[in-house]
């Protein structure tokens, strides 16, 4: 499962936690503010039609991947994607998934920056974290 974010919408120091180096750490109102500070736009936050946007571009990205998506929740503030294994590097994946979006939300007139840097993942290893994966996303 990959997930990434909108743009200033879930900064470092936040109280509901953040990853940083693969470790989820703890509130920090001190770099929140600094991260706050230091945002070169607005927070982005999608109304359905970029919803629509981005889940489309991000669909047919994955199948120049062949990459099966098994669920995907795009959502006002973040994206969660649930797929199938493939035999390229996850950072290539999301980096080409976030692109996509970013290039049909321009096309359609969005101006500006789209996603905070990074994403984070949980690897399924068995059946069952993958159905609980899905049904987190398709239930969110």
């Amino acid at each position: 499962m990959i997930t990434f974010t909108m743009y200033g919408t879930w900064l470092q120091g936040d109280k509901r936690g953040f990853v940083k180096d693969g470790e989820v750490r703890g509130e920090n109102t001190a770099l929140k503010k600094s991260n706050a500070e230091s945002m070169s736009g607005s927070e982005v936050k999608f109304g359905r039609k970029k919803k629509e946007i981005v889940m489309g571009a991000i669909t047919e990205a994955a199948k120049r991947f062949k990459q099966k998506i098994l669920a995907m929740g795009v959502f006002s503030k973040h994206v969660h994607i649930v797929c199938e294994y493939v035999d390229v590097p996850i950072g290539v994946i999301v980096g080409y998934y976030k692109n996509a979006g970013r290039v049909a939300l321009q096309k359609n007139g969005f101006k500006g920056r789209v996603w905070t840097n990074g994403y984070n993942t949980k690897f399924c290893f068995d059946e069952k974290s993958l159905k609980n994966r899905i049904e987190y996303v398709e239930g969110h």
